[in-house]
Parts: C-alpha cells; sequence; structure tokens
C-alpha cells in the first residue's frame, strides 16, 4: 500500500474549475424545476415585508451594461433581504410605451404612420414592446436574478392603463390638471411636447447677433430724433418672427449711446462690452435712464410690419447681452411669464415639424433652423444687423432621437406642480437617500420645476380621458366619465379609445354641463410615459397582494432624480400627498476602463452576453458588487480577468474546505469549542468579525465593502494563514484525531457562513458550494437561497485570543520573510526543509513559548527552535526584523531526512526498523490505523 492511501488527501465532487459559463445554465434549470421563486416566497410568508419596487427598463432592445447592473443591484438587495427573513417579493415590470417604439416600427417595419389605422399601428408597437420583454426576461434570467418573471407588470397591460386613468381622474379633480396655450419643450423630429425630464443638454454651435430694433415713439424722451435703436442680443433668430416686446430690468441703468449718426439703447453695464465687440472706441454716451423710463416704448419690428413695446421685468440680467431681451412669449417660458404680466400676445409661427406657417410672412414654408440664416440674411440687407458671431453652447436636445429641440406655444395639458411644491417639498424630507446628496438634488428639481406638460401628440401611448362638447368646445371630464372609461380600459385596454366612438364611452343621456349639448368627441393626445411610470406605485405596487404601499425602496440610476423618482413623487403626492417610497438609492454610470462614457463609434462598449459566454454571470455579478456603485462603475476586459482571479481564490477557499470535508458528519463529528485548538478559535472569532463586517455592508448597500472583505478572509485569513497551518492536521492525523475533527468543525462553520454571504452576490457559485454541504436542514436542503441569514455568535468572540494570534502572525509574516531571503540565496528550497532559530525580545520570547510545540506547524517548517532573550546571536546570515523590536531569524537546512509520508524533515526518520522512511510521528499514525506499508 502506497504512503498517500494512509493521508486524508481532500476529494469532492466539487468541481476543480469553475466553467461557469456551461455550469450556470445547469442551476438555472435547476432552479425552473423547483420553482424557486415561489418557493422562496411561500417559505416567507408571512414574515416582515420589505419590498423594493422594479423601476420598468424600457423595452426597446437588448440589455446593456447599466441595465444588467441595475437589475443585478436589486437582486443582491433582494436576496440579502430574504435571507434576513423579510417577506421580499421582486415583480419586475416594463415600461412599454412611448415614441421609441413608434420610431422602431416605422423604421423597421417601413410603415407610412398616417397610411396605417390607429388600431393597426398600436397593434403594430404592442408586438415590438412585447417581443423585447421576452428577451429582456430571458437575459436578466441568466444573470441570476430572481423574479416573478411570468407575471410581471407592464404599463400597457389593460389592468395598469386602468389605475392610470384612475390617477389622471383624482388630479384631476383635485385641480391639478388643466389645459393652457404656453410655450413647452417641442421635438420637431419627433413632432411631439415633451417634458423637462425627456430634455438633455449637449453642445451646440449657435448664431450670436445684436439687433438694432428702431424706436418710433420716444415718449418725448429723445426729442424726436432719427436712428434711435433698442438692441437686443440673441441666439435663436429664427424666433425673432415671434417678437411681441423688448424687456429692460426697471431698476438698472440704461445709456443712450452715439455712434457715427446713430443712437442705441442699451444697458450701461454692458455698453463698453458691446462696444469692445464692435471694435469700437468713438462712442459717446448721451443720456442716461432708469429701465422704468424707457418703458412704454415702442419701435418697428425689424422683419415685419408691425410695432412692439418696450416692457419691464426681472428677468433681464447684466450676465451678457445688451440688457435689452428680445421677448417673445410663444418660444420662450420666462418670455411667456413676462407676457401674463403685461397682456402680450403669444405668437408662435411655426407647425409641428418646426416649418414656419403664413403668419411668419416672408419666412412660410422654411424650417426653423433655416430660418436662423433667412433671418439673419434681411436683418443685413435692412441694415438691421448690429453684429453676427457664433458660440458654443449647452442647447436642449430630444433624450429620444437627440436632435435639437425648441420651445413651441401650444395647447397642452399640463399638471400644476404650483398647487402641490410644497407638499412635494415637505414628502421629499420623509424619504432616506443613498448617496445623502440625493436630497438636495430632488428639492432643487421639484423646487424649480415648471409645471409638467402630460400631453403627447403621438398615438403608441395612453389616451389622455377627456372629451370635448361639439357645440361649445368645453372639456368634459368628471367621476363618472372617468370610471366609465377606467372600466373599459381594464377589460379591453386602451385600444377601446381608438376602437370606440365618444357616444359609445360615455354614460347614456350624458349632456354637456356647459349648454347641453349631447354631441362629443375625444382628446387626440396621450400621456407623457413618464406618466405611465410615475403611476406604477398606484398600478402594481397598491394592486398586487404580494406587495404594498408605500414600497421600502426605489433603486435606480441617478438620471431618474429628474426622471422616474420625480414623476412618481410628484403623482403619489398630488394624488395621496405622501412619497411612494421610504427610501431612494441611486448608483452611477458603466464607463470603460478609463472611464470614459461606453459609445459603440469609440469601440469600447462591452456587452452583458459577452462577459456570461466568456466569464460566466457571477463574474459580472462579482464586477458590480467591487466598485461603490454609488459612483461611476468601470469595466474593461482586463478588470474582468482580474475579477476572475479573485473569484477563482473564493472559489478554491471554498473547494478546499469542501474537499477536507468529506467525511465529517456534522451530527457525530462535530467538536465542541471548549476542546479545540486555539488556532480553530481565533478562526471562529474571525469569522464572526465578518459575519458582523459583512451584515452592516449589506445593510448599508455597500456591497463593494462585503466584496473586500469576504475576498481578503478567503485569501489573508484562510488560504494564506489558517488552511495553510491545517494542513499538517488535515492530511497527517488520523482521520478520527480530535484535532482533526476540530478543524474540519471549524471549516464547516466558515462554509456555512461564507456560502449565504456570497450567495446575494454570487448565487450560482454558492447553490453549487451549497448542493455539497452535508447534512443541511430539510427547510433548506433544496437552496441556498432558502438559508437564514448567518448571525454572531457572541460566545466565538474573544478579543484577547485575537490580539495574541495577531502577535503571532506578525511573527509569522517576519519568519516567511527571512525563509524566502533564505531560499532567494539557496540555502534551502523550501519551506518544509528548514529549520529556524528565533531570537525575540522578551515580550515576543513570552507569547511564543507558550505555542513552542506549534510553532513548526503554525510556520510550515520542520524544525523551530525557540531561544531565550539573553540567547549571544552570531549576525552573519542572520536576519532581523524592521517591524518587531529586537527580533533576529536563522534560517538552515533542517537535519535528518524526508519523512515519505508527511515530507517533513526529521532526525527520527529512519530510526524505526519496519518502516524506516517514515518519521515516528507518521510511524505511530499508521501503527494506530495498523496498516501494513511497504515500498515494494
Amino acid at each position: 500500500m502506497d504512503y498517500k492511501e494512509t493521508l486524508n488527501l481532500p476529494q469532492t465532487e466539487f468541481p476543480m474549475r469553475a466553467n461557469l459559463p456551461k455550469r450556470e445554465p445547469d442551476i438555472l434549470k435547476y432552479w425552473d424545476e423547483i420553482n424557486l421563486y415561489e418557493l422562496v416566497q411561500k417559505t416567507r410568508k408571512g414574515k416582515e415585508k420589505f419590498i423594493l419596487h422594479d423601476g420598468p427598463p424600457y423595452a426597446n432592445g437588448d440589455i446593456h451594461m447599466g441595465t444588467a447592473m441595475n437589475k443585478v443591484i436589486k437582486d443582491i438587495v433582494v436576496k440579502y433581504k430574504t435571507m434576513k427573513g423579510y417577506d421580499s417579493p421582486y415583480v419586475p415590470g416594463w415600461d412599454t410605451h412611448g415614441l421609441p417604439i413608434e420610431h422602431q416600427i416605422i423604421k423597421t417595419k417601413k410603415i407610412k404612420r398616417h397610411e396605417v389605422g390607429d388600431l393597426e399601428f398600436r397593434h403594430q408597437c404592442k408586438n415590438y414592446a412585447l417581443k423585447f420583454v421576452d428577451i429582456q426576461r430571458e437575459q436578466f434570467m441568466r444573470l441570476g436574478v430572481r423574479g416573478d418573471w411570468f407575471n410581471p407588470y407592464l404599463t400597457l397591460a389593460p389592468s395598469f392603463e386602468a389605475r392610470q386613468i384612475e390617477v389622471f381622474g383624482e388630479m384631476y379633480k383635485r385641480g391639478y390638471i388643466y389645459k393652457g396655450l404656453k410655450p413647452v419643450y417641442w421635438c420637431t423630429s419627433c413632432e411631439t411636447a415633451l417634458a423637462e425630464a425627456e430634455v438633455e443638454y449637449d453642445d451646440s454651435k449657435s448664431p450670436s447677433i445684436f439687433v438694432k430694433f428702431p424706436i418710433i415713439q420716444d415718449k418725448g424722451l429723445f426729442g424726436g430724433e432719427p436712428n434711435h435703436y433698442v438692441v437686443i442680443w440673441t441666439t435663436t433668430p429664427w424666433t425673432l418672427p415671434a417678437n411681441v416686446a423688448v424687456a429692460l430690468h426697471p431698476d438698472f441703468d440704461y445709456v443712450r449711446i452715439k455712434l457715427d449718426e446713430e443712437y442705441y439703447i442699451m444697458a450701461e453695464g454692458l455698453a463698453a462690452r458691446v462696444m469692445m465687440v464692435l471694435d469700437r472706441t468713438d462712442w459717446e454716451v448721451v443720456g442716461r435712464y432708469k429701465g422704468t423710463d424707457l418703458s412704454g416704448l415702442k419701435y418697428q419690428h425689424a422683419l415685419l410690419d408691425k410695432e412692439g413695446v418696450v416692457v419691464t421685468g426681472d428677468l433681464v440680467t447684466l450676465e451678457q447681452g445688451s440688457g435689452c431681451v428680445h421677448i417673445a412669449p410663444g418660444h420662450g417660458m420666462e418670455d411667456y411669464q413676462l407676457s401674463l404680466v403685461h397682456d402680450l400676445p403669444i405668437v408662435a409661427p411655426l407647425d409641428n415639424k418646426g416649418i414656419f406657417t403664413e403668419e411668419a410672412k416672408q419666412f412660410q414654408g422654411l424650417s426653423y433652423s433655416e430660418g436662423n440664416k433667412a433671418v439673419t440674411t434681411e436683418l443685413k440687407e435692412k441694415n438691421l444687423l448690429f453684429h453676427l458671431d457664433f458660440l458654443s453652447h449647452p442647447y436642449p436636445h430630444c433624450w429620444r432621437c437627440k436632435k435639437p429641440v425648441i420651445f413651441r406655444a401650444t395647447e397642452q395639458w399640463f399638471a400644476s406642480i404650483d398647487q402641490f411644491r410644497e407638499k412635494a417639498l415637505e414628502a421629499v424630507k420623509e424619504v432616506n437617500w443613498t448617496p445623502s446628496w440625493g436630497e438636495e438634488r430632488i428639492t432643487k428639481m421639484v423646487g424649480e420645476r415648471h409645471d409638467w406638460c402630460i400631453s403627447r401628440q403621438r398615438i403608441w401611448g395612453v389616451p389622455i380621458p377627456i372629451f370635448y362638447c361639439n357645440d361649445c368646445d368645453k372639456e368634459l371630464i368628471n367621476d363618472d366619465t372617468i370610471k366609465k372609461v377606467r372600466d373599459l380600459f381594464a377589460e379591453e385596454g386602451s385600444d377601446a379609445w381608438f376602437r370606440r366612438t365618444a357616444e359609445e364611452m360615455l354614460p347614456a343621456g350624458l349632456q354637456c354641463p356647459h349648454c347641453s349639448g349631447s354631441g362629443f368627441r375625444k382628446e387626440t393626445d396621450i400621456m407623457d410615459v413618464w406618466f405611465d411610470s410615475g403611476s406604477t406605485h398606484a398600478a402594481v405596487c397598491d394592486a398586487r397582494e404580494e406587495l404594498g404601499w408605500p414600497v421600502d425602496l426605489y433603486l435606480e440610476g441617478s438620471d431618474q432624480y429628474r426622471g422616474w423618482f420625480q414623476s412618481s413623487l410628484l403623482t403619489s403626492v398630488a394624488t395621496r400627498e405622501s412619497a411612494p417610497y421610504r427610501s431612494v438609492l441611486t448608483h452611477g454610470w458603466v464607463v470603460d476602463g478609463e472611464g470614459k462614457k461606453m459609445s459603440k463609434s469609440v469601440g469600447n462598449v462591452v456587452a452583458p452576453k459577452e462577459i456570461i459566454k466568456n466569464y460566466g454571470a457571477d463574474i459580472l455579478r462579482l464586477w458590480v458588487s467591487s466598485s461603490d456603485f454609488k459612483g461611476d462603475v468601470r469595466v474593461s476586459p482586463n478588470i474582468l480577468k482580474q475579477l476572475s482571479e479573485v473569484y477563482r481564490k473564493i472559489r478554491n477557499t471554498a473547494r478546499y474546505m469542501l474537499g477536507n470535508s468529506r467525511d465529517f458528519s456534522p451530527s457525530k463529528d462535530r467538536v465542541p469549542y471548549s476542546e479545540m485548538w486555539e488556532i480553530d478559535r481565533w478562526a471562529l472569532h474571525r469569522l464572526q468579525e465578518l459575519v458582523e463586517t459583512v451584515t452592516r455592508a449589506y445593510e448599508k448597500y455597500e456591497f463593494h465593502q462585503v466584496f473586500h472583505s469576504i475576498h481578503n478572509f478567503c485569501v489573508i485569513d484562510m488560504s494564506n494563514f489558517y488552511l495553510d497551518v491545517l494542513k499538517d492536521r488535515l492530511y497527517v492525523f488520523p482521520a478520527g484525531d480530535s484535532g482533526r475533527r476540530a478543524a474540519q468543525t471549524v471549516m464547516y462553520e466558515i462554509l456555512n457562513s461564507l456560502v449565504i454571504m456570497i450567495a446575494p452576490i454570487m448565487p450560482f457559485t454558492a447553490e453549487e458550494i451549497w448542493q455539497f454541504l452535508p447534512e443541511k436542514p430539510e427547510e433548506v436542503e433544496k437552496t441556498v437561497q432558502l438559508a437564514s441569514w448567518p448571525e454572531v455568535n457572541k460566545n466565538y468572540l474573544d478579543n484577547r485570543l485575537k490580539e495574541k494570534w495577531q502577535g503571532i502572525l506578525e511573527v509569522r509574516n517576519e519568519v516567511s520573510r527571512a525563509l524566502e531571503e533564505a531560499r532567494r540565496s539557496k540555502i534551502i528550497s523550501g519551506s518544509q526543509g528548514a529549520s529556524v532559530d528565533i531570537y525575540p525580545a522578551p515580550d515576543v520570547y513570552e507569547l511564543l513559548k507558550e505555542y513552542e510545540e506549534q510553532l513548526a506547524m503554525i510556520f510550515i517548517v520542520s524544525h523551530i527552535l525557540l531561544h531565550k532573550p539573553d540567547t549571544l546571536v552570531a549576525l552573519e546570515g542572520i536576519y532581523e526584523s524592521s517591524s518587531i523590536r529586537d527580533l533576529k531569524i536563522g534560517v538552515s537546512q533542517a537535519r535528518g531526512g524526508k519523512c515519505e509520508r508527511c515530507w517533513n524533515i526529521s532526525e527520527t526518520v529512519g530510526t524505526q526498523t519496519e518502516n524506516p522512511e517514515l518519521c515516528n510521528r507518521c510511524y505511530s499514525v499508521i501503527k494506530e490505523l495498523d496498516v501494513s506499508l511497504s515500498t515494494e
């Protein structure tokens, strides 16, 4: 029989290699077989709830790294909360209406929108959305995200649309919904109004012009002299046909400047700067006025045959321009608000596509962008162009089509934020925001927000449930009409709005409350998709039995302060006077390895499916946990390769412990804490510290701390020390030896806790480990995801022991350095062939003396000689520690022969007649085993 057959070498079916891409699908299949989601929910039924409400991703393409990261973070939270004993259902959802889907149908199906019926077009949009719901569902499931995947919520579902109608009806009933003619963001490419949340800013090059408006009525201020002009500045020349006034600040000082034979009115604080732009120094001030003095001046419109008036307003600043502001209420919100004060007309001579209408006279038929050049050219021809330049500045763009947007006055439906803004700001204060700056950000956004434009001039969405009287054109909406529409949508979906006539949808015999008319027509606008997703708290959380209202957590990217967080807050406060969430957690963006934004054109995009194909989902999930996701998170092939090494070390630690527990029965072989070796008790102490640290990190959503703590524990505490020291005990001692069983007991406890702590982050690996653990309780035998979170065992905490072993570890590190120097000097070939002399100071001597018999095992050498503090030391060849005072270490070749069983060098090798190849210890072991060994 070979000597190895008497060793307790680790063996396990747990695979040597991870091979996650191939093994994970088998685990997914197993989870499907046991119906994992329902199994977990059944087990946790009746427990305290923790509800994370899923913000709906858009059903319009494959998932990307951002959506993958978002779903994994949510899954980590839900899995952790479940293991902590909460009933934490996860209901995923999708945002399925909106313009991007319309664009895709037009683009991919080659459909001409106005040549097909509304219902057919909506049918195409619905099928497109559902197709990507199915695609994304499979991709999210492949990530190991646990949820009610085949009973999700969809914003196109009839039940959802019906609840959305209720939300709208309640807001209307409370007086928060109104229709008005006012400027809104308008995308001429998408031909629809946009809300502020749908606008993003990008640099754009614009003309920068100063324009002279001829004064035709000076109120006697200038003696009726000719050639007087008020000078305005604008970067949107195309808005000049809509000009109705020029605004001055009432309290600013204005000057009348003479230049050549002309006179110009501008703010005194900007006059020199304007003249510098003209490169003129030969100007003089011939008069000074307050802004209020000039109010009421009349001027000739620079382009059209009409007059304009000078007014005053606080919107004027001295930051740039001339201090005289061109006012076009149809194309600017501040201009519009000023028009209400001065009763100015609202002119917006553009159609839905941004083409000038007949009202723009000579510019009719031009696009607004073409209007920039046409207006500038005509101003130059009329000698009214004071100066022309170009500048680059942030300009609003549509966040869907990425094209520039304009302000355009149209009749739209609005939610009046002003009426419940203070309630919303109070609700913000009751929410726990993580990171903490989130509260300031949402407060600023809500505090500065204009009324919410909720109508869209599109077809694929939930209709605004309002009717109009054919006789008096007044709106019709009340409790009865809302209830009728709601019930109809619940039964037939919102297609009913396009399928049925107004009469079919209204209560029988209904008359207009304004004129008693009986004929009605339907509103043609649909609701902003943010109103859709902003209604999920009511349509999902309050509607589904397993959920509840308000929820515990909203968790999305930081862009949702202007999006879903805000729309949910506004609809909730408007209808329920409270926020729909108790806490909000945000994460940053996914960027490449250099911190740059990912772009297909740059070629730095990393796709989730490629990571899963090459590394496995657990590596992607480990990546999510490796960085503080509250800021931007970097990903690159090199980062993933490094994470694969981290994963391998964690996995190998578990594999080692499993392999050495193959013959361990917890019910029969467990060793009491009091009978364990001190190093075992130290390991249990470290485990309790780990449980405490990791639990605290999970609670604070600091998953990077979980990652680093577990990695360091596996590598530093386990692989580099404890498990390394255990090898002799585990392999060489008799199988049933109490010292070996004690080590196995500790490994079993560590593995039980460790596998649960990694399960939220690496569920596939944790599940695989779990299936190999012996003697699991019946109620959790099927899956690790049913296990309860480990609690800190205070009986295992021993700070005095920790301090002692910290001192031993410090000496061990110095011995390792001395051994490495000796190996490089070819004094030894490996640590097991070494004999070590330790010359310590008195305090270290006293520490080591207590463990003198174990030091060789702890330092993994064949022999240790611990010298008293007063022993003389020969300096040649001695390693002197730089970190431990007065510690010197000598390393030499151990004397004796190499034991063929334990590989230690011992002078007892050869002293036994029967088996001279063995040291006395190994000979004793095989005699106890009653094994006859032969080297033949």
